[in-house]
């Protein structure tokens, strides 16, 4: 019998390829994606589609509002950086870091895996191609881990939470080719921040350049159409 997982579900390269780990390795998945105000949404279609083709158990949207706060080029007017070279990525952490994003999603998760009695929740984050982003790192992994172990019920009653985190030393060529072993159809999945009206990637934005990036080094061919390649 399939252990239950909640799995943090985007939409986006990473995601998808965490959601068919997490089958992989036995666990029965529970699909959990956020509109919460980002101006990429789109990715919410993505993620339904890549929720359908891998057989989730079931696919929930929480809905909260980041915009109350804004900070970031994805829930703020503030223009989403373009063209940046790949040292300019990892300079700073990047404007399209959303405040506490990781562990706003990590909560809802942890909630609805002890509705679901669940110990195992998965998350698509990675320290390599991460763009600088805090909340990416094996150490914020390991203290929130810290936090369910005291901030829940179940906690109290001697369950431990485990986050998993499959692709954190990954590259995006990495993230790739595991994806493509696993039998992920990239072309339901969605990643770049600055979308056009059509909903086409804009190909330019750092997000964009990253899976161009990995899909190259992979020497694989990225299935989804932009704008600029």
């Amino acid at each position: 019998m399939r252990k239950p997982a909640v799995i943090l579900l985007s939409g986006g390269l990473d995601s998808a390829v965490t959601l068919a780990i997490s089958r992989a390795e036995g666990f029965e998945p529970h699909a959990l994606s956020f509109e919460y105000g980002q101006r990429h949404r789109v990715e919410l279609e993505a993620a339904g589609r890549v929720a359908a083709s891998l057989s989730v158990s079931e696919h929930r949207v929480a809905r909260i509002d980041l915009r109350v706060f804004g900070g970031s080029a994805l829930t703020d007017d503030i223009a989403v950086p373009q063209e940046r070279s790949i040292d300019e990525m990892a300079r700073d952490v990047p404007i399209t870091y959303v405040p506490a994003r990781n562990t706003i999603f990590l909560s809802y998760a942890l909630a609805w895996a002890e509705v679901l009695h669940a110990s195992d929740i998965f998350i698509g984050v990675n320290a390599v191609d991460y763009s600088g982003y805090p909340d990416c790192r094996p150490a914020f992994l390991r203290a929130f881990e810290a936090l369910a172990a005291v901030g829940t019920k179940a906690g109290d009653g001697g369950s431990r939470f485990k986050i998993h985190a499959p692709l954190i030393e990954c590259s995006k060529a990495d993230i790739v080719r595991k994806g493509i072993g696993l039998g992920v159809d990239f072309a339901l999945t969605h990643s770049c921040y600055d979308p056009l009206p059509d909903r086409t990637a804009c190909g330019r934005c750092d997000s964009c350049q990253l899976r161009l990036k990995g899909f190259a080094e992979a020497g694989f061919e990225d299935p989804i159409s932009y704008a600029t390649r």
